[in-house]
């Protein structure tokens, strides 16, 4: 645990660090983008813009607005544990925040300029928060790090694809900034879940276990998601990617194998991570699939981004929140498992479902959406008094 001096603390707790003023304002929004994008199918709302459809709008604020944020605070916090140094508090925590949040009014704007405004600000975030991530790891020079930092700049990337492809600048950059982010999200999760899930399990469960990690697993299913990242969304030679994607399947599908222990399931800030990572496999399965027969490519798309991202992204909060504001992560609050229950059943709903009974599809998009909503919520209203108030042990952060 950092030593912070007294005289360096803030009154507001909120901005205390990064996981506080992300998470809650990350998980408020999510709620927000997804009940008016039940709003706009159900019943044609509206954005105030016309360049950004509201597809477009959808898949760049659940990646680029609300993902990034969570992955802002999860990082925010982690760096500074795993240097020893302070990261942005206060004040400049406060900017960065702004930056991003500023960027997500600005489609409802009416406003000549409203989606320079937007592209502005939110490149803006995009490059002060890896800056404000390299630092530390650079004043310890733990260069390991780097490996999770480069995602930053991937990810800094892929938003620039998209507001290029907005402003007419660069051919199809719309859709290669959509997905250069789902998989480049996908590729960091695949990281921090190999270092923090084993460990979780490990520690949490109760019980000794055996964690079987393999190190060609590793570095082979690195190489590939590379590749498929090439092959998918700039190269575009789909069969290969099917290929790849099917084999990704079968490495990840080996990894969650070598994790399982059947303490997780009386564990539930861990089985909700081991599930979300499981959409991973279910996620390139359907990829693969959709190459080979008539299976809707989309559904590969929401197994990642519902599944995998919605689960692991709501599981780390809720860990993450009760650890550094001073809570037993071995005790969490009861609400927890119906919250993570329902985020589990809007995946099957939105993504199992539609692949057996294709004709409901857009009943299954609402009620899944619905399961969203709920299950944030209930996240919001059992952390939001954590995150504003300060750690119960008195110490900062």
């Amino acid at each position: 645990m950092m030593q912070i001096e007294e005289k360096d603390s803030y009154r507001i707790s909120l901005l205390h660090l990064g996981f506080r003023p992300f998470f809650l304002f990350g998980t408020m929004f999510s709620l927000i983008v997804v009940a008016l994008w039940l709003w706009i199918l159900s019943y044609g709302g509206w954005l105030a813009t016309s360049e950004l459809t509201v597809f477009q709008w959808h898949a760049h604020e659940m990646l680029y607005g609300y993902t990034l944020a969570v992955i802002a605070g999860f990082l925010l916090t982690a760096v500074g544990n795993w240097t020893g140094k302070r990261t942005i508090s206060g004040f400049f925590l406060f900017l960065l925040l702004m930056l991003w949040l500023t960027a997500r009014a600005m489609p409802f704007i009416e406003y000549p300029q409203a989606m320079l405004v937007m592209a502005s600000l939110d490149v803006a975030f995009n490059l002060s928060l890896a800056v404000a991530i390299l630092i530390p790891i650079l004043q310890v020079r733990q260069w390991k790090h780097l490996a999770i930092w480069s995602k930053l700049v991937f990810l800094l990337a892929g938003n620039v694809l998209f507001y290029l492809g907005l402003f007419n600048m660069l051919d199809n950059g719309i859709q290669m900034g959509i997905y250069t982010g789902l998989y480049i999200v996908l590729s960091l999760i695949m990281l921090m879940g190999r270092r923090v899930i084993p460990f979780f399990i490990e520690k949490g469960v109760g019980e000794p276990v055996t964690i079987k990690n393999y190190r060609w697993l590793d570095l082979s299913s690195l190489f590939l998601m590379l590749a498929f990242i090439v092959l998918e969304v700039f190269v575009v030679m789909p069969g290969w990617a099917t290929i790849i994607a099917a084999i990704l399947a079968l490495l990840h599908g080996i990894r969650l194998c070598g994790w399982y222990a059947k303490g997780i399931w009386k564990k539930q800030l861990i089985w909700i991570l081991y599930l979300g990572y499981a959409w991973i496999v279910i996620g390139f399965a359907l990829r693969a699939l959709s190459g080979w027969f008539d299976v809707n490519p989309m559904l590969s798309v929401h197994a990642f981004a519902y599944g995998a991202i919605g689960m692991i992204t709501i599981g780390m909060m809720a860990r993450v929140a009760l650890g550094h504001t001073g809570r037993d992560v071995f005790n969490p609050p009861k609400g927890l498992t119906f919250m993570f229950i329902l985020m589990f059943m809007g995946g099957i709903v939105r993504v199992l479902l539609p692949l057996f009974f294709p004709d409901k599809t857009s009943t299954w998009i609402f009620v899944s959406q619905l399961f969203w909503i709920i299950s944030f919520a209930e996240f919001v209203f059992i952390y939001a008094s954590m995150l504003i108030k300060p750690r119960v042990d008195g110490k900062y952060g």
